[in-house]
């Protein structure tokens, strides 16, 4: 499928392009990391007596099959973190679980977790995709190379402001909690070209996908708390 197909049907799904299709995919053949946000991105941000938001295994699933088609383009893992301004179990348990390379917690300011994940791993911030969802994360959704805002419909106020500051390229027709993460992470590899592909090597389990998975589960994932 080619690119303006490619955005035809998102756009057709309810999700906004804030610039063309094909400069998403430009910009993603520079991406080495993908970065997601928590609350508000893999669910709605509620909690209940303290207890921190989960997670859907759709959007799990999503994570995934990004990192795979990313692996398949180049043969390598992409760096795969989250970033949260909480302590949240769940969230430990998905990285954990699907061995991401870093999770930051009590990132109250998140531009500087952004750039220790940037320092350690040698990275430029353009060569970074971002799931996000609210203001606290807009220091980082600036500097980075291709930026998800997992939309919701109660603040058009701030839909405003992202469009009109370019501080996102897409915006997701589902919000946190209703597989925003899936969406974004569907986008991304249409936009990479190579969706057929990854689905056919997972759905059969072939060798192919058996050697990225033994490379994905050897990644041991690093829990960074309170970088200031």
């Amino acid at each position: 499928m080619d690119t303006e197909s490619i955005q035809n049907l998102f756009t057709q799904a309810g999700g906004t392009f804030c610039v063309p299709g094909n400069f998403i995919a430009r910009k993603l053949q520079k991406v080495k990391a993908f970065v997601f946000d928590w609350d508000g991105v893999f669910n709605d941000g509620s909690k209940h007596n303290h207890q921190g938001s989960g997670f859907s295994e759709p959007d799990a699933m999503g994570t995934n099959m990004l990192r795979f088609s990313y692996w398949l383009k180049t043969q390598e893992l992409p760096l795969t973190a989250i970033i949260t301004g909480e302590e949240n179990e769940a969230a430990h348990y998905l990285a954990q679980r699907e061995h991401f390379n870093s999770l930051y917690f009590k990132a109250s300011n998140k531009i500087k977790s952004f750039e220790h994940l940037l320092a350690t791993h040698q990275l430029k911030a353009s060569e970074v995709a971002f799931v996000y969802d609210d203001v606290l994360d807009l220091a980082v959704a600036a500097k980075c190379g291709v930026r998800i805002n997992a939309h919701r419909a109660s603040n058009p106020m701030f839909t405003e402001y992202l469009k009109e500051n370019s501080l996102a390229d897409y915006m997701t027709s589902q919000p946190g909690g209703k597989q925003a993460v899936r969406e974004a992470c569907e986008l991304m590899i249409s936009l990479m070209g190579n969706y057929g592909e990854a689905i056919a090597h997972r759905t059969n389990f072939s060798d192919t996908y058996k050697s990225y998975l033994s490379q994905r589960q050897q990644v041991e994932m690093q829990l960074w708390t309170g970088i200031s």
